[in-house]
């Protein structure tokens, strides 16, 4: 089994920056696609990026490409979410997930193991 642990949420201004970080343990991490999902007061969660476990392919949601950098460090375990430009809009509890298959996907029903969330929260 797999658990995943989130840092680096926090409280910032528009236009600041944060960096998430998400360490995975108890299983094999290097091979699997890693994703960012968000979800806000009264909104459904969200896919923000995810990462091939090679780190070659990286896909973002619309809204945040430009501003948002995914990227892993598979000899440490870790995934990162460093988030640019920050928007009001942005703010959202942020959750990293872990995904087993084969195919990387944008779709949270298909990722097997989350994290506990940590938050973001952007002031205007």
């Amino acid at each position: 089994q797999v658990q995943l642990v989130e840092s680096g949420g926090g409280l910032v201004q528009a236009g600041g920056s944060l960096r998430l970080s998400c360490v995975a343990s108890g299983s094999t991490f290097s091979r699997f696609t890693m994703g960012w999902f968000r979800q806000a007061p009264g909104k459904d969660r969200e896919f923000v990026a995810f990462i091939s476990w090679s780190g070659g392919t990286k896909v973002y949601e619309d809204s945040v490409k430009g501003r948002f950098a995914i990227s892993r460090d598979n000899a440490k375990n870790t995934v990162y979410l460093q988030m640019n430009s920050l928007k009001p809009e942005d703010t959202a509890v942020y959750y990293c997930a872990l995904q087993q298959g084969n195919f990387p996907t944008t779709r949270a029903p298909q990722y097997d193991y989350w994290g506990q969330g940590t938050q973001v929260t952007v002031s205007s």
